[in-house]
């Protein structure tokens, strides 16, 4: 048996490469590669590859990728894998550059994480990621032999990062973008922090291993790596009594970012200057931004640079893609499934194929036609790929989800009631985010079964009776929640749920034994740092047992609740070790001290003057 599972592990392997890459014969036998380093405006030289057809009887659009994670292999004479966003690329001819960003591994220069842009320049040595971006597609077009001119710029997460803020006061000759997973903003809802609430398990997973300086260009940076001592990462982060311990133990100094970051407890100047969102202007090429319903890291960044592309340049083509997927998942495998949860279809081929090499061949090489729509979006519940005009779609319509007594759920405010539910919250005993045993953030969260959760006493539950019908919500999220603590800060999570049937069947192929009947799917979660409830650039304590209203928009959206399931809401004060303890007392908590973790009464509210409810927009 055991010798049979590893056969067709290796087999799904090799099966998925061949599906995703070329394979390394393929890629020489094609294309020729050169090493450059180009010159910036302030001289500072950026190291690319750049790998041209062999086939010279035609020109040919060059695709551009900027990163901070190496264009390796290096030589002339060492080739990848894989060339382009799929297969389909390199098969249908791109002249392919990849580029060191400015101070990372080949390049020369300073590295600067989320490099602030600067709108006004006075002089050659005011650079950012756009006039990087600017003097390398300048460069290419005018050296690298058989190019047609036009150029495409793509990447996922930092890589997207890099596309969205290469595209600002865009050089004329980028036709087309696809910001990817783009980073956007590392305070308000992208991977370190959501609403001020710092995600430890993840920042402490990707800086322990990737966040140490690279003091000179170099071909061999090893990536770091860190041993937790312990396979379980709730242990090991509940045995660490306070976030400056971090640093003294383990981190030691070494990460600049992190003793950097700490220092900025609140969204100040050091992160809205990394706020790139307002910057996303005169933007010329089209524009595709991608993004999955289940990105734990850079599904805020997505939706956000999508709405801030369409808001700043209404003449631009901008489209949104959103399918089922996890941070970067629609280039890795076929999509069929995530987690515990199957989608019935190749969701990731299908985007591939259909959606992705169309926008490019179109723009870049004028072939095929265009008929993409403003937004291509994936319905998880009834596993459906939809269309529309507009995101979110006009003719959705608000509604709210109201708690009530005896963990009821409605549409229906409450009506001369009272009362509110409570619970204590003790940052010694903090409610796992996840039933699994697991360093670091674990991607599948996301869709995760919650009924692990729902049996604590330290986690509010609100839910629906059976619907009688298919009930569709889409965009934001909007929780409004009148609570009390008996302390002077607290974190607020809210879960939105999916209750499947109890007879729900189990999957036909199941080696975890997972019974899905009765399964808490997680649908959108999300946690606001309660200080900062009136912005977060201010902290504001809570009056102790005082009712106060907090407020918070949680990502978008796009599910199906069926039929003869339940809506479910969970309310609680801890997610741990995705987000930090909160002492539960208005401290800096990045250098707060063991006694000022204290445990707290929290209370919700659910009367008639305070209806706490979490507010969707419901598609019919």
């Amino acid at each position: 048996m055991h010798r049979c599972n590893t056969f067709l592990l290796i087999l799904t392997f090799l099966l998925t490469s061949e599906a995703l890459g070329q394979g390394v014969d393929y890629v020489k036998s094609h294309y020729t590669k050169y090493e450059h380093q180009i010159e910036m405006r302030d001289g500072k030289r950026l190291f690319t590859s750049v790998y041209v057809p062999k086939d010279d009887s035609k020109t040919y659009p060059i695709l551009l990728k900027r990163t901070p994670y190496s264009v390796r292999p290096y030589g002339v004479d060492q080739y990848p894998e894989q060339l382009g966003p799929s297969k389909l690329f390199a098969e249908a001819g791109y002249i392919f550059a990849y580029q060191d960003v400015r101070g990372r591994w080949m390049s020369e220069g300073d590295f600067v994480h989320m490099r602030p842009h600067r709108p006004k320049k006075a002089n050659r040595t005011d650079i950012d990621e756009s006039t990087d971006t600017w003097d390398t597609v300048d460069w290419l077009v005018k050296n690298v032999r058989g190019n047609n001119a036009k150029v495409g710029i793509a990447g996922i997460s930092y890589p997207g990062f890099y596309t969205a803020a290469g595209i600002i006061d865009s050089h004329p000759a980028i036709k087309a973008a696809s910001p990817q997973a783009p980073v956007n903003d590392w305070f308000v809802g992208d991977d370190w922090h959501h609403n001020g609430a710092f995600f430890l398990a993840h920042m402490f997973n990707w800086m322990s291993r990737s966040g140490r300086a690279r003091p000179e260009p170099t071909k061999s940076f090893p990536r770091a790596t860190f041993d937790y001592g312990t396979p379980d990462g709730y242990e090991f982060f509940r045995r660490i009594k306070t976030l400056s311990e971090i640093d003294e133990k383990y981190l030691k100094g070494e990460v600049p970012f992190w003793t950097e970051s700490i220092k900025h407890g609140t969204y100040d100047d050091f992160w809205k200057s990394r706020n790139i969102r307002p910057h996303l202007q005169n933007i010329k090429p089209a524009v595709m931004t991608v993004g999955g319903w289940f990105d734990a890291e850079n599904l805020f960044g997505a939706l956000e640079t999508y709405k801030y592309i369409e808001r700043n340049n209404p003449n631009t083509f901008n489209m949104l893609v959103m399918g089922p997927w996890r941070h970067g998942g629609w280039a890795r495998d076929d999509g069929e499934s995530f987690g515990d949860i199957a989608w019935n279809s190749k969701t990731s081929v299908f985007y591939r194929e259909k959606i992705e090499f169309p926008f490019f061949e179109f723009h870049l090489k004028g072939k095929g036609k265009i008929d993409h729509p403003e937004a291509w979006v994936f319905e998880t519940g009834t596993n459906h790929w939809r269309k529309y005009d507009h995101w979110p779609p006009k003719q959705a319509s608000p509604k709210s989800l109201f708690f009530h007594a005896n963990e009821r759920l409605t549409f229906e405010a409450p009506q001369n009631e009272g009362g509110f539910d409570e619970y204590i919250s003790d940052p010694d005993k903090p409610v796992p985010y996840m039933n699994v045993v697991a360093p670091g953030m674990k991607a599948e969260y996301l869709v995760s079964d919650q009924r692990f959760a729902s049996h604590r006493p330290d986690v509010l539950v609100y839910q629906t009776n059976l619907l009688e019908n298919d009930v569709t919500i889409v965009g934001p999220i909007e929780v409004e929640l009148y609570v009390s603590t008996s302390g002077t800060d607290s974190d607020w999570v809210v879960k939105l749920i999916d209750v499947y049937p109890d007879d729900y069947p189990d999957p036909e192929t199941n080696p975890k034994e997972v019974r899905m009947g009765g399964y808490q799917q997680l649908v959108r979660g999300d946690v606001i740092r309660g200080k900062f409830r009136e912005g977060l650039d201010k902290e504001v304590p809570f009056q102790p047992n005082t009712p106060t209203r907090v407020t918070f928009t949680m990502p978008d959206t796009y599910h199906c609740f069926r039929r003869e399931h339940r809506i479910m809401i969970q309310v609680q004060s801890t997610w741990f070790p995705l987000v930090d303890r909160s002492p539960q007392s208005l401290v800096d908590i990045y250098h707060a001290k063991e006694t000022d973790y204290r445990a707290a009464t929290q209370r919700v509210f659910r009367s008639s003057e305070m209806p706490s409810c979490v507010k969707v927009l419901q598609l019919k």
